[in-house]
């Protein structure tokens, strides 16, 4: 059996199965094809909300599907080439790093999980950039995964079954996640999603869609997580925001203005029930504190970002990976400064680059009109919560964060291949009587 990556689970109708042409002797394997990659992408998507043990069932996978997908061959296409040149570049500044660690075992670890999890996205923006359709699958699995994680974690919060707490650390819901402070944005996607269908849905539907959005609102509220309700507020504005710009239609900008200002009330009132429960309410005002006292102590957060990006610039290849906390009482909690210490200059450099790089492409698509137009605008939205997230919490080893890249660079690559089949300019011919008498080549085909 022989196929291009694009085609595993989409094999083309001029692929061939078997020794056969699939469209003349074996349709059915063509559609089985499809419906075993499309369920493929799903369960990946779906498994990506179980990590309360690594190796988690998500990692080895996404290795098998890996190893799969590349028997079918995949494409790495330049049109994601910034994506793969500046992951590998990242990993590059690790491995240049490791041997300044005192546990190099740790750090070889560290950095293979780092070289794995760019794989992932470099995987999905291969899917991706074929057949942008298949981000339904994806979409479908992660959301169905969220409810599921989102139940526990509200099941563990209240111990409405025996055991359940183990779904909780701190008092706060974790879900199946190590951490509520991951376990919160996890969830962001999903929510933001099901807001924006609910921007456009009809009454029934937007009951239905209440249903599955309350839960997943309600286990980012539980996470107690300020990282969590900070992605969810912010790209739930930015998609808001986008939908009341790309809108033409006066009575249907009115109904989203109507729709905004009611959905404003409803989380003022479901905030009102949620803290009319002493164990919540306590907990909220505790956790909403804009600085808590590991924030602004001596050695506290915010001092350890100053004090951290000063022992990097006299240190060119960082301080090797897992060991800032041994000069610190915790680790850096911020992205983009672990970015040097870990990865050093090298990879805290094109860290930066790649953020700036990945939203100024994704910017101009969102006016663009799309199939899947609305599904990058919950992604545009909710990276860029996580971009501001990333400034108060480590996120280099978040699963959908790596997703998110992946995605974003998929349908970058999907539009820019869309152009060149369809958009580009029919090429100029001389006029007759000015025409050469020998053929004229262009990129070394002949002028026709």
């Amino acid at each position: 059996m022989s196929a291009s990556a694009a085609d595993f689970g989409g094999l083309p109708q001029e692929g061939r199965l078997g020794g056969r042409t699939a469209s003349h002797g074996q349709p059915g394997l063509v559609l089985r094809g499809q419906q075993i990659g499309n369920g493929a992408l799903w369960l990946a998507a779906f498994l990506s909300g179980f990590v309360i043990r690594e190796p988690a069932p998500y990692e080895l996978y996404m290795l098998g599907l890996l190893v799969v997908w590349l028997a079918f061959g995949l494409k790495l296409r330049r049109e994601f080439g910034p994506l793969i040149i500046c992951l590998m570049l990242y990993i590059s500044g690790g491995l240049a790093s490791m041997p300044l660690a005192r546990e190099f075992n740790n750090a070889l670890i560290y950095t293979v999980v780092t070289g794995f999890l760019a794989v992932t996205a470099i995987f999905y923006a291969a899917v991706l950039a074929e057949r942008p359709d298949r981000y339904r699958m994806i979409e479908k699995g992660y959301l169905a995964s969220s409810v599921l994680v989102a139940l526990f974690g509200i099941a563990g919060y209240f111990h409405l079954f025996p055991g359940a707490g183990f779904f909780t650390l701190y008092e706060r819901a974790r879900g199946t996640f190590q951490d509520p402070n991951v376990f919160g944005p996890f969830l962001a996607l999903p929510a933001v999603l099901l807001i924006q269908r609910m921007l456009s849905a009809s009454i029934p539907r937007l009951l239905l869609l209440s249903i599955p959005l309350g839960i997943l609102v309600l286990g980012i509220f539980l996470s107690f997580s300020r990282g969590a309700w900070i992605v969810l507020i912010v790209a739930s504005a930015i998609v808001y925001l986008l939908a009341l710009i790309t809108e033409r239609n006066p009575s249907r900008r009115l109904r989203l203005i109507v729709l905004g200002a009611l959905g404003l009330l409803g989380v003022i009132a479901l905030l009102g029930i949620a803290l009319s429960i002493d164990s919540v309410a306590e907990m909220f005002q505790q956790r909403a504190k804009l600085v808590q006292s590991y924030d602004g102590a001596r050695l506290g957060r915010f001092a350890r970002y100053t004090l951290g990006f000063q022992m990097v610039m006299e240190r060119p290849l960082g301080l090797g990976a897992l060991e800032f906390n041994k000069y610190f009482p915790e680790d850096e909690h911020n992205v983009y400064l672990k970015g040097f210490t870990t990865y050093g200059w090298l990879g805290g450099t094109v860290y930066l680059l790649f953020i700036g790089w990945t939203l100024k492409r994704l910017f101009p698509l969102l006016f663009k009109q799309r199939p899947w137009t609305l599904f990058l605008h919950s992604v545009f939205g909710v990276l860029c919560a996580h971009v501001i997230l990333s400034a108060i919490i480590d996120t280099d080893h978040w699963r959908h964060v790596y997703m998110l890249y992946g995605i974003a660079w998929g349908l970058i690559a999907a539009d820019k291949l869309e152009q060149r089949r369809h958009g580009l300019p029919p090429v100029r011919r001389r006029p007759v009587d000015q025409a050469p008498s020998r053929r004229l080549r262009l990129g070394g085909e002949p002028v026709r």
